[in-house]
C-alpha cells in the first residue's frame, strides 16, 4: 500500500467553501476542446462551480477545425470565468512549432496571473505546457496564493526519454531543478498514479504535500453494451468479429510494434479484427507498417468518435490494448485505461510488468499484462480470451466493478473539492 493519501469513502461528506475562495486554475486546453486535459479539467471545474467556488480557468485561445472562428476570449460559462490567451497553431513546424506556442501561451498566462491572482487564493497549475508551475509559483508566492500542481506527466523528465533534443544535457538538468522547487514550494502535488507520486516524494517532497487522485471516465455515461446490442457492429460490418480495439491518442510515449507483431503471428486466424479508433502523431506510421505488412485485411481505422457516444465506442472491442514505454513509467499514466474499464471491457496491458495500469489489472483481474517486445505471448493472450467468452466476460465485469469501487468520477471530484476545503 502507498503512503500518500486517497480518496475515502469519508470525502463524501465535506463541509461547503465559502463564497469568496478563489480558484484558479491554468491549462492549454479547455472546454470545448476535446482533448483528455481539457476533458477532465472542464468536469472538475464545472462540476465546483456547483459548490459555491468562485473558479477561473486560464486557457489557450484559437480556432478549432471545423469551428467558424476561436471562442471569446472572456467568458462566463456555468459559473465558471475564463480567460482565453491567443495562441499560434505552428503545429506544421513539429517539435519547434510547439516550443514557440509552449513560450506564448507561458507568457500570456503569467500576464493573466498577474492581473487576477490575489491573496488566499488557490493556484492550479496542471502540466501543458510542461512547467508552468515553475511561473505560476513564483506569481503566487509574491501575491500570497497557494499553488497546487496537478502532475497529469513529469517534465522534463518525459522530453528527455523521448530525447527531444532540445532538452538535454545542461540544460535538463537546470530544468528539474526548477521544477523540483516548484513542486517542494508547493502547497500540494497531486498525483495521478501511485508512481507519479513515488518519483514526487524521491525528489524530497515531503509526504503531506503528495496526494493522489487519478484520473476518470465519465463512468455514469459510458455504460457496458452488449455485443448484439450494439449498433456501431452493423454499421462497421463487425458482426460476429472478435474485435481488439485501441480507442484515443496513439502518441510518442505509447508503442505499437507488439501489437503489429501478433497481428503478424494471428494472420492466418479468421474472425479476427484489430480497431483503431483515434488520432495521434503515431497512426500512420501505423497504417504504414500495416499495409507493408499485408495486413490491411485485419485491421480498420476510425476517427475519434462523438463523446456522448462512447457507451457504444468503447463497448465495440471485445476487448481493449494500451501501451506504454517502461522508460516512462512513474511519469505518465495511460488515463484511456478508466473510459475501458467504465465499458466493462478488459485491457490488454503493453508496459512494464511494475507499471501503473499493470499493478491494477493484475490485481483486479481485469485483463492481462505483456511486457513490450513479446508478441507471441500477446497472440496467445488474445487466442485465449477468444476462445473462453466467460473469462473474457468475467474480466470486463472486474474492470467495470473496479471502476465503480475506486475509480469513479463522483468518487474523484469529492476528492477535489475535500482537498480544496482543507487548504
Amino acid at each position: 500500500m502507498s503512503d500518500f493519501p486517497h480518496p475515502s469513502a469519508s470525502d463524501n461528506h465535506v463541509g461547503v467553501p465559502p463564497a469568496d475562495r478563489r480558484l484558479i486554475f491554468i491549462n492549454r486546453f479547455f472546454h470545448p476542446g476535446p482533448s483528455a486535459t481539457s476533458q477532465i479539467l472542464s468536469d472538475l471545474v464545472f462540476a465546483l462551480a456547483d459548490q459555491n467556488f468562485d473558479i477561473h480557468v486560464i486557457a489557450g485561445r484559437r480556432r478549432r477545425a471545423g469551428a467558424t472562428a476561436a471562442p471569446a476570449a472572456t467568458e462566463n460559462l456555468c459559473g465558471v470565468f475564463i480567460h482565453r490567451i491567443a495562441m499560434p497553431d505552428l503545429a506544421r513546424l513539429g517539435l519547434l512549432g510547439r516550443a514557440i506556442e509552449y513560450a506564448a501561451f507561458s507568457v500570456g498566462a503569467v500576464a493573466a496571473l498577474r492581473r487576477h491572482v490575489r491573496e488566499g487564493d488557490i493556484v492550479v497549475a496542471k502540466t501543458d505546457p510542461p512547467l508552468i508551475a515553475v511561473l505560476a509559483g513564483v506569481v503566487a508566492r509574491r501575491q500570497g496564493a497557494k499553488l497546487v500542481n496537478w502532475l497529469q506527466d513529469i517534465y522534463p523528465e518525459v522530453a528527455t526519454r523521448l530525447d527531444v533534443p532540445l532538452v538535454k544535457g545542461p540544460v535538463s538538468a537546470v530544468l528539474q531543478k526548477l521544477r523540483d522547487a516548484a513542486l517542494q514550494n508547493a502547497a500540494v502535488n497531486v498525483a495521478i498514479g501511485e508512481r507519479i507520486a513515488e518519483f514526487v516524494a524521491a525528489r524530497g517532497v515531503a509526504a503531506q504535500k503528495i496526494r493522489v487522485i487519478p484520473n476518470w471516465a465519465n463512468d455514469e455515461a459510458i455504460a457496458p453494451v452488449p455485443p448484439a446490442q450494439n449498433p456501431l457492429r452493423s454499421r462497421f460490418g463487425l458482426e460476429g468479429a472478435f474485435i481488439i480495439g485501441y480507442s484515443g491518442n496513439l502518441g510518442r510515449a505509447h508503442e505499437f510494434e507488439t501489437l503489429l507483431g501478433a497481428a503478424d503471428l494471428l494472420r492466418r486466424e479468421k474472425g479476427l479484427v484489430f480497431l483503431f479508433i483515434g488520432g495521434g502523431v503515431y497512426v500512420e506510421a501505423l497504417r504504414k507498417r500495416v499495409c507493408a505488412r499485408g495486413l490491411d485485411d485485419a485491421f480498420m481505422f476510425l476517427p475519434a468518435q462523438p463523446r456522448g457516444g462512447l457507451s457504444n465506442s468503447l463497448s465495440l472491442p471485445d476487448v481493449h490494448w494500451l501501451s506504454l514505454r517502461p522508460d516512462l513509467e512513474g511519469l505518465i499514466v495511460p488515463s484511456k485505461f478508466y473510459g475501458i474499464a467504465a465499458a466493462g471491457r478488459p485491457v490488454i496491458a503493453i508496459t512494464a510488468k511494475d507499471g501503473e495500469i499493470a499493478r491494477i489489472v493484475e490485481t483486479s483481474n481485469c485483463g492481462i499484462v505483456v511486457e513490450p517486445g513479446r508478441s507471441s505471448e500477446l497472440a496467445a493472450g488474445i487466442i485465449r480470451l477468444r476462445a473462453d467468452r466467460r473469462l473474457c466476460d468475467a474480466m470486463g465485469a472486474n474492470a467495470r466493478a473496479l471502476i465503480e469501487a475506486r475509480f469513479s468520477r463522483r468518487r474523484a471530484l469529492e476528492a477535489w473539492r475535500q482537498l480544496f476545503n482543507n487548504l
